[in-house]
């Protein structure tokens, strides 16, 4: 039960992050915005793993630091493109379709067994998705704008289920602090890539935002290596639905988005779906 309840707490905290990107990419362009936040993570990862850990890590490792660089750097510049034109609530909403892939891929990819209750969270939950997408889309017109924002959600979406599994196998052959600092060293060097043509020196009165996002991002980013490193994947995305919990509150806190029945109604299938998957991460393996 620990690591559920750990992995929700990262769940929290990146989504606090998520609202503060949001308010930054629409001020400053995702590009740059991810590009910093990729430098002032590298320094702070490097830092502490050159405290806690200096081991070099193996070439299996490094290879998987590289690859999920790759798909967390698409990630982060689909779903925060769409961010800013979404609300949060409906981007996040959509974001759900990726758990439910990466349950089934954790099955193909990591050999895990899918018990029935897991399945069962899976479905409940993405019903809970399907009943608030139902509600924010029914009878409402949309700019090409959001139409666009919502084709990047639901690419990140794509990629981001593979990431679900990659963190797995990461948390299975390295400590969190080096997945922390190799992965993020890898993004910025990715990222940087593109700098002499896209990157920009940001005004004074973003930085300091942009070091709470990082801060809150490095935090998820360590709890949620820890948490995949002591329970199966198939337990633990379940807890990816709580996000919408969050992303209610905070879009409405900071952005002044409302809230309407079927989101109220899709949350509560959410909730009950990750009590569904807690209890079943609680009981052995058969057989």
């Amino acid at each position: 039960m620990i690591p559920v309840l750990v992995c929700t707490l990262a769940i929290f905290l990146l989504s606090a992050m998520d609202a503060g990107m949001k308010s930054l990419v629409i001020a400053a362009g995702v590009y740059n915005i991810v590009l910093w936040r990729s430098v002032l993570a590298s320094i702070a990862s490097a830092a502490g793993w050159a405290t806690k850990s200096r081991a070099r890590p193996s070439f299996k490792a490094l290879q998987l630091h590289a690859l999920r660089a790759v798909i967390v750097g698409i990630v982060l510049i689909t779903f925060f493109w769409g961010l800013a034109r979404l609300p949060m609530a409906e981007a996040i909403g959509l974001s759900f379709i990726a758990p439910l892939f990466a349950l089934f891929l954790a099955a193909v990819l990591l050999g895990e067994r899918i018990r029935l209750q897991a399945v069962w969270a899976a479905v409940l939950g993405f019903a809970g998705v399907a009943v608030i997408v139902a509600g924010q889309f029914g009878g409402a017109s949309y700019s090409e704008e959001t139409l666009l924002g919502t084709l990047s959600i639901l690419v990140s979406t794509i990629f981001y289920g593979f990431n679900l599994i990659l963190t797995r196998k990461q948390a299975q052959i390295a400590k969190p602090i080096e997945i922390m600092f190799f992965q993020n060293l890898a993004l910025l060097i990715i990222m940087g890539a593109a700098a002499p043509w896209l990157g920009m020196w940001l005004p004074q009165q973003y930085w300091l935002p942009l070091v709470g996002v990082t801060v809150l991002s490095l935090t998820g980013q360590y709890l949620m290596s820890w948490s995949y490193a002591r329970a199966e994947a198939q337990y633990l995305i379940s807890t990816e639905y709580t996000a919408f919990i969050w992303a209610i509150g905070l879009g409405w806190w900071f952005f002044g988005e409302s809230v309407s029945w079927e989101t109220l109604a899709g949350a509560s299938l959410i909730i009950v779906s990750c009590w569904i998957a807690a209890r079943a991460s609680m009981r052995p393996v058969e057989g």
